[in-house]
């Protein structure tokens, strides 16, 4: 008898206030609203990440474009050395200085594009110790009073953009020498006066 007093008290409130019918489709409109809600908020995430798969493939479709735009007046002036070498000067002395002012202020140019790029050159100065994350030797020679492992040659300068090596400095390193005995000469061995 306690389970019919127990429904009765918790249907008695649905019928004073309004049917159960009513109270469905109530609860069927939350529930349309919350699904129209949801999809909604789906539809939006999925447009955001089309959005930003856009952005980065334009972003690396066109990231180097302020370098190109720095580069254009270089081929500009590179192309007009070119047509001024083709032509036949009057003076072969005249044309030989003016083609080489001309390049010179092509590499200044090619120089400041770099420079406004973050692009900086890595030239390591003779003697200066080997390092492998900016130089990258290509072999190692006798270089008597040089200590080992510095840089003898610079064969190829290298690049890096921002802190990232793009090309490493190709160098000759000085290799160990030995001594008489077979015994590498260490750095505080070597007579550097």
């Amino acid at each position: 008898m306690s389970d019919t007093t127990d429904s009765q008290q918790e249907s008695a409130p649905a019928a004073e206030g309004k049917s159960l019918d009513a109270l469905l489709a109530e609860a069927q409109g939350r529930i349309d609203e919350q699904r129209d809600a949801w999809m909604r908020a789906v539809a939006e995430a999925e447009n955001i990440r089309k959005r930003a798969q856009a952005d980065v493939a334009a972003a690396h479709k066109f990231g180097v474009e302020r370098f190109a735009e720095g580069l254009l007046p270089v081929m500009d002036s590179l192309e007009a050395a070119l047509a001024a070498a083709a032509e036949s000067p009057p003076a072969p002395r005249a044309g030989l200085a003016s083609l080489r002012d001309g390049l010179e202020l092509t590499l200044k140019q090619l120089r400041a594009a770099f420079q406004k790029a973050n692009l900086t050159e890595i030239v390591p100065a003779a003697g200066e110790r080997f390092d492998p994350h900016k130089h990258q030797a290509m072999g190692a020679v006798d270089a008597p009073g040089a200590a080992p492992n510095s840089i003898v040659v610079v064969m190829l300068k290298g690049y890096r953009l921002h802190d990232r090596i793009l090309r490493p400095a190709l160098v000759t390193v000085a290799k160990a020498l030995e001594n008489g005995d077979g015994n590498t000469i260490s750095d505080s061995n070597l007579n550097t006066n």
